[in-house]
C-alpha cells in the first residue's frame, strides 16, 4: 500500500498536490524522517488521544514530544493517550501505528502544533510504515486551517528542563 485509500481519497477531493516519499521500514516518526532522508523538524507525527467526550489526533513534529498540559490548556479537555486497540476501528485502512496527520480525513477532530508552520514541505505518515506523503507548508496550512492549534509540544530536551 502506498497510500491510504481514506488519505488518498481526502486529498485529492481538497485537491491538494501531493508526492509520495518510499522509504525502508520504520516504527518511528523520528525513525521515519532517517529513513526517508527528510528534515525531522518536517515529518508530522500524529498522535491519537481520548477523553470521554471521544478522539483528538495531535499533530506535531517528530523531534517534540506532546506537551499535555498545554493541550488541556488549549481545548479546555484532559485527554490522554488512546489505546493501541482503540486505533485499529478508527484507521481501517492503515497499518498500526501508521495514523495519518490529515486525521480529519477518517472523521476526527485535529489539533496541531504551531511549530509546523511556516515549513517549505510537511511529510506525514501515508497510512503504512514504508511511506510518507509530502504537501508543501501552505497546503499543510491550508487543510490544517480552522482546526485549533498552539504550542503543544517541545524538544524532549525542553520537557525535562521544564519538568525538572
Amino acid at each position: 500500500m502506498a497510500i491510504a485509500r481514506s488519505l488518498q481519497s481526502y486529498l485529492e477531493h481538497r485537491e491538494v498536490d501531493f508526492d509520495i516519499v518510499e522509504h525502508p521500514h520504520s516504527h518511528t516518526a523520528l525513525e521515519t524522517a532517517h529513513a526517508a532522508h527528510v528534515p525531522e523538524h518536517q515529518v508530522a507525527k500524529a498522535v491519537v488521544l481520548e477523553d470521554d467526550d471521544g478522539y483528538v489526533v495531535a499533530v506535531v513534529p517528530s523531534t517534540n514530544r506532546l506537551d499535555f498540559g498545554w493541550v488541556r490548556d488549549t481545548l479546555g479537555r484532559d485527554m490522554h493517550l488512546a489505546t493501541e486497540a482503540a486505533l485499529a476501528p478508527l484507521f481501517r485502512d492503515c497499518e498500526l501505528g501508521a495514523v495519518p496527520a490529515f486525521s480529519d480525513a477518517y472523521g476526527l477532530d485535529v489539533i496541531w502544533d504551531d511549530q509546523l508552520d511556516g515549513n517549505s514541505d510537511i511529510y506525514i505518515e501515508a497510512g503504512d510504515h514504508e511511506h510518507l506523503v509530502r504537501v508543501s507548508g501552505d497546503q499543510f496550512s491550508q487543510l490544517m486551517s480552522g482546526m485549533p492549534h498552539s504550542l503543544i509540544s517541545a524538544e524532549s530536551d525542553y520537557s525535562n528542563w521544564a519538568s525538572g
